[in-house]
């Protein structure tokens, strides 16, 4: 008896279409006289195990990983960094001067990202810069250092200063209300500061471990510049000494160490 149904894609591990009427054929010659019944079941068999280990060698899932689109395009951009790096190995050699200059921008570049300032360091400069004053009276302070210290208190004690870094410098500026309020002003998002205006907010830049305007209106901050209004206009302002005097200057000082005498014993010397 034979079958002429066949079968096309036979869900399982094999690969290859094997038909019933492969097998009927078989089965059809055994039946006709030949040894056929042993033969099958030895065809069968042999095509099973040969397909499940093409199937095993195929489907190995390092051989699917690898032939992936992923794993080519990693190898593709793997293949692209190692080319620029031996170019940029070749350029050193061949233009030592230009590389050494580069090399020195991006020195540069990453050494002003690395000590750039932060939030917390303005902070901690502020409070510090603040004690300063505190111990002075307020009678030689200067003038310029106090405000601009006052200033920077009263907004950092009403929440509105603000911190961004721009990659090599960071900037610290004014708002004009504390986030965490629960004002329809301060969480409007239209509202917002808009950046052709952050200019005018800025209150101190830092660069390079430092922040520049504060350590400038820092300079001389035990000086009352007020004292000196009056003063004529030669006297508003000093000088560096000259040579000559600043060996007087030390004469007078050795001499000053000496022991006073009087007249009298002078005239008994004599």
């Amino acid at each position: 008896m034979a079958f002429e149904w066949s079968s096309c894609h036979h869900p399982g591990p094999f690969v290859g279409i094997m038909t019933w009427r492969h097998l009927t054929t078989t089965w059809t010659r055994d039946n006709a006289g030949h040894p056929g019944k042993k033969m099958a079941a030895s065809v069968v068999t042999r095509r099973l195990c040969s397909t499940a280990a093409v199937a095993a060698v195929k489907t190995t899932r390092w051989e699917r990983l690898k032939n992936s689109r992923v794993a080519k395009w990693c190898s593709g951009v793997l293949l692209d960094y190692k080319e620029a790096v031996r170019e940029v190995g070749l350029g050193i050699r061949n233009r030592p001067l230009k590389s050494s200059v580069y090399i020195g921008l991006l020195g540069g570049a990453g050494a002003c990202i690395y000590t750039q300032p932060d939030e917390t360091s303005f902070e901690t400069d502020l409070l510090d810069v603040s004690n300063k004053l505190g111990l002075l009276s307020p009678w030689i302070r200067s003038e310029t250092s106090d405000q601009h210290v006052l200033n920077l208190v009263k907004l950092r004690n009403e929440g509105r200063l603000r911190h961004i870094s721009l990659g090599l410098v960071a900037l610290t500026f004014c708002g004009d209300y504390d986030p965490e309020a629960d004002l329809y002003e301060a969480q409007c998002g239209n509202l917002s500061i808009p950046w052709r205006s952050l200019h005018e907010r800025v209150v101190d830049v830092g660069f390079a471990g430092r922040w520049w305007i504060l350590d400038s209106k820092m300079k001389d901050y035990d000086v009352n510049e007020a004292e000196f209004k009056n003063l004529p206009v030669h006297m508003q302002t000093t000088q560096p000494p000259t040579v000559k005097e600043v060996e007087t200057t030390e004469k007078m000082h050795k001499e000053s160490w000496l022991p006073i005498q009087m007249e009298e014993d002078k005239e008994n010397i004599i």
